[in-house]
């Protein structure tokens, strides 16, 4: 069977797809935008990784199946092999977010109001939530409303804890702010409270990810050893029947792969503020 069909319709779909995303750029008004842009970046990286991890698959074993399941392997493994970068982020967020509001609670005694304080911390908050305090901060120079921003600012941070923290600052806004520093200190307890039972979770759970980074590697690797090793034991596979019989252990694997997976994730919180326009709606109606 020719592969030349086959990596000729790869690269028509992945030019398609680079034509389509360059046309649907749109002009960035936020921090929330400008991460899925970065994303966006990451992931069509990601996606020609896959074209090229399938086409290589596709081009060594002769089987046309190879190309979608080494497109598969290429996209998920990274994820189940690789450090758990998602909870070190979220843990670090958490803990930054309580330090914000107590350099917000410790400024508030000698600025002029919120808007000050929020201006006057945005250059030392801790780096994992600098960049959207930063934003808020210059989006209130600029003249914006404070609970406007605010709603900017929990959309860029996304994080259930920040909810906390904006909800409260949003009252205030409202002057309805009420023991604001008794309320940030509070924040900051519970934030590093979750901090801390995060990282315990993680630590039980340790044993769980670090199983299913054995077993996925291991069945990686078996799966390599033979294409490269032992091309015979594969023969049965090169005709139709076995490239049908390859699709199905493949898919068999790789929900398996996506079960150990999920099961070695920790599950969000759920969030306070699911979207921004519920906290505007609490700092209108206090």
């Amino acid at each position: 069977m020719s592969l030349l069909p086959i990596l000729l319709g790869l690269g028509c779909a992945a030019g398609l797809t680079l034509i389509v995303d360059g046309l649907r750029r749109r002009p960035l008004v936020n921090l929330t935008r400008r991460r899925r842009r970065g994303w966006a970046g990451i992931e069509r990286a990601r996606f020609l990784a896959v074209l090229g991890g399938g086409a290589a698959a596709a081009m060594v074993t002769r089987w046309p199946v190879a190309a979608p399941l080494a497109g598969v392997a290429v996209w998920a493994l990274p994820r189940v092999l690789g450090p758990d970068r998602e909870h070190n982020r979220a843990v670090a967020r958490i803990e930054a977010i309580a330090t914000w509001a107590e350099l917000l609670r410790d400024t508030l005694s000698s600025a002029a109001g919120l808007e000050q304080a929020i201006t006057a911390t945005a250059p030392v908050t801790p780096q994992p939530i600098r960049p959207q305090v930063q934003a808020l901060a210059a989006a209130v120079r600029a003249g914006a409303r404070l609970p406007d921003a605010l709603r900017v600012l929990a959309d860029d941070l996304a994080d259930a804890t920040a909810d906390l923290v904006v909800a409260a600052l949003t009252q205030a806004a409202g002057y309805h702010g009420g023991q604001l520093s008794q309320c940030l200190t509070s924040l900051a307890v519970t934030a590093r409270e979750l901090a801390g039972i995060r990282m315990r979770v993680a630590t039980k759970r340790a044993a769980t990810r670090t199983a299913a980074r054995v077993i996925t590697g291991t069945a990686a690797a078996m799966v390599a050893g033979l294409i490269v090793l032992n091309r015979g034991f594969l023969a049965p596979y090169h005709g139709v029947t076995g490239q049908l019989v390859l699709l199905v252990v493949g898919a068999v694997f790789t929900a398996g792969f996506w079960w150990l997976a999920r099961v070695s994730r920790l599950p969000e919180p759920p969030r306070v503020l699911a979207k921004a326009g519920i906290a505007a709606g609490q700092g209108r109606s206090s």
